[in-house]
């Protein structure tokens, strides 16, 4: 009977004080949703930032490289292409962590009942500057992109995209 007695106090007590997987969140994931949080931790667009590329039929960096023998990359054009990749995860996790930054900040300043008008006009801009600077990078892959291949390149690329 005392071991019934103590297993239910076990259960009762970790129920009790045991946190959600929200609780366990930074306030950054908190106030951006976990999805979004860890797309901007990780460099992961979950934004769609570059659809407007996609929609109009420029071709795609990473699937570019993934393509490469259907396309017949010249050595020069992976090697570019693989570059600009490379730097375009990096540009993404240096904003999407300026982006959790400012997020922390301005939940410091809501949290701490310390936020001003001028502080939320500046920070919320400081968003709006951020993924704007992050959309514009991704963009310039695909712009560039396109730029690097030839037309009878881009013509296979778009064949290869018809399902």
């Amino acid at each position: 009977m005392k071991l019934i007695v103590t297993c239910f106090f076990i259960v009762f007590a970790t129920t009790c004080f045991a946190q959600t997987s929200a609780d366990s969140l930074s306030a950054s994931a908190k106030s951006l949703g976990y999805e979004q949080y860890k797309g901007f931790y990780d460099g992961v667009d979950i934004n769609n930032l570059d659809r407007i590329a996609i929609l109009n039929h420029y071709p795609s960096p990473k699937k570019v490289i993934i393509l490469k023998k259907e396309l017949a990359l010249t050595a020069d054009q992976a090697t570019q292409i693989t570059a600009m990749n490379k730097e375009l995860a990096r540009k993404m996790k240096e904003m999407g962590s300026l982006i959790i930054k400012n997020e922390n900040t301005l939940n410091e300043l809501f949290r701490t009942k310390q936020i001003t008008d001028g502080a939320l006009i500046f920070y919320a801009n400081r968003y709006g500057g951020d993924i704007g600077e992050l959309r514009n990078a991704m963009l310039q892959t695909y712009l560039k992109t396109k730029d690097l291949l030839t037309p009878e390149q881009l013509k296979k690329y778009e064949q290869l995209q018809q399902p």
